[in-house]
């Protein structure tokens, strides 16, 4: 990722700030708001951090509906006179996804958030707040940096299985109390589907978690999305608990980019939907 300093310690994604005067949070934010109730927003996909520098990080969270993002950040747990940022309006059009961007922090310290989702019709109307924390990075080079790196997600028919605990591998990762996390590639492979089962060899069944737009090749806007979703669904800290989050984008999301296909999709380059079945394909930016 360009030239920005090696981010910090744990935490939530990424983000932009948008500003947004006219809505206010509840009184008393100081205190986390009452647990969601139905009809309120909800971040059921946990939040992540990522591009944290010596004085800013970007927060990234998924709403289940319309919502606003609201984060807050504290010096402590207690998040006593916490600052405010008010983040954007999550609608259908980012798939309810939305990142603030937080700056003006401390370097190398702590920083405990919470984001909040609020009902845009009626700001009074949260969802339950997600927490998380990460630290900046200090200014001072003598004090090292730890990160750990891994790829390649949820390939070759191999998701979620939760009689394993899942993506255990991130709770090894995050015991090791790394600075950031480097994925890599592939964080999705939208042409290959993830079956309920696979036999193994020795005749042991692995059980997959599976969606719908896991179950087949990706062809729609949804169903690419709904790759990206997929990965959230594992309880491991992968999904909010581990270090601030690094992507290789140089990799193309897609096995196939490694199998010596040929021809590329474009403008004036239609291909046939058997074409992409059988994954022979190379979509310019996957």
């Amino acid at each position: 990722m360009s030239s920005r300093p090696f981010p910090g310690r744990r935490g939530v994604l990424r983000g932009s700030l948008a500003a947004s005067a006219a809505l206010t949070l509840p009184v008393g934010l100081g205190a986390a708001p009452a647990l969601a109730l139905s009809g309120r927003p909800g971040a059921g996909w946990g939040v992540q951090t990522g591009d944290v520098t010596a004085n800013s990080g970007l927060v990234w969270v998924r709403s289940d509906r319309p919502a606003r993002m609201i984060v807050e950040t504290s010096a402590t747990e207690s998040f006593r006179n916490p600052r405010r940022w008010h983040g954007p309006l999550l609608g259908a059009g980012t798939d309810f996804t939305g990142t603030t961007r937080l700056h003006g922090l401390p370097s190398g310290q702590e920083i405990h958030y919470r984001v909040v989702l609020a009902d845009p019709q009626d700001p009074r109307r949260t969802g339950e707040p997600v927490t998380g924390s990460f630290r900046t990075v200090s200014q001072r080079r003598r004090d090292g940096v730890r990160f750990v790196w891994s790829g390649d997600l949820a390939g070759q028919g191999w998701g979620i299985n939760p009689e394993l605990g899942g993506y255990r591998i991130y709770d090894a990762m995050a015991a090791l109390d790394p600075d950031f996390f480097l994925c890599s590639g592939d964080n999705i492979y939208a042409d290959g589907p993830i079956a309920e089962t696979v036999t193994l060899p020795d005749g042991r069944i692995w059980r997959n978690i599976t969606t719908e737009e896991k179950a087949k090749v990706a062809e729609t806007l949804a169903e690419f999305r709904g790759n990206f979703r997929y990965n959230l669904l594992d309880a491991s800290t992968f999904n909010g608990g581990c270090s601030p989050k690094l992507s290789d984008l140089q990799k193309r999301q897609s096995p196939a980019s490694r199998t010596g296909m040929t021809r590329k999709a474009g403008p004036g380059r239609p291909l046939s939907l058997a074409t992409v079945h059988r994954g022979r394909v190379l979509v310019p930016g996957m």
